[in-house]
């Protein structure tokens, strides 16, 4: 019932996309998706984390921080008449374990202007991530692990 209801929100969505909801173009996106979910059906694994709604609040309250602390950051870096940057690559150690809060701290470390995750080692215990401006990459780490960790650690409970 759980895969009918996705296949059925998919459908839709394409639709919407394609900007055509015809009845041959939706079972088209019927049948795509429907192969799309048989495809991934084995790596659909139920992850149940416990809800803090404030806590995921806070997370959400920090990223916007972020977002317009970074913004405004770059912005300044690049409307400077000559541009002294020191872009690099730095390896972040992480605590988180799970692939979802793995993922969403690359996420938001992407979301954010000026920083991009890179890669992610085999082992899942480094984060790469490239800085537009990283003269100390040790502070990033802290900024990092203060930060976006430490709250989705407390919101998801890892």
């Amino acid at each position: 019932m759980k895969f009918l209801v996705i296949n059925l929100i998919f459908t839709v969505i394409w639709g919407a996309i394609s900007s055509s909801f015809t009845l041959a173009n939706l079972v088209l996106g019927f049948l795509v998706s429907a192969l799309s979910l048989a495809l991934i059906r084995r790596e659909l694994r139920p992850v149940t984390y416990p809800i803090r709604p404030l806590r995921m609040l806070l997370l959400l309250l920090l990223f916007f921080k972020e977002l317009a602390v970074s913004a405004t950051k770059v912005a300044i870096l690049v409307m400077q008449p000559k541009m002294v940057l020191k872009p690099g690559i730095f390896a972040y150690p992480l605590t988180l374990k799970s692939d979802f809060e793995i993922t969403l701290l690359a996420n938001l470390i992407t979301l954010t202007p000026g920083t991009l995750s890179v890669d992610v080692s085999d082992d899942r215990k480094t984060l790469y991530v490239h800085a537009l401006e990283c003269a100390d990459p040790g502070t990033l780490r802290q900024d990092i692990a203060r930060g976006f960790e430490r709250r989705i650690r407390e919101a998801f409970g890892s």
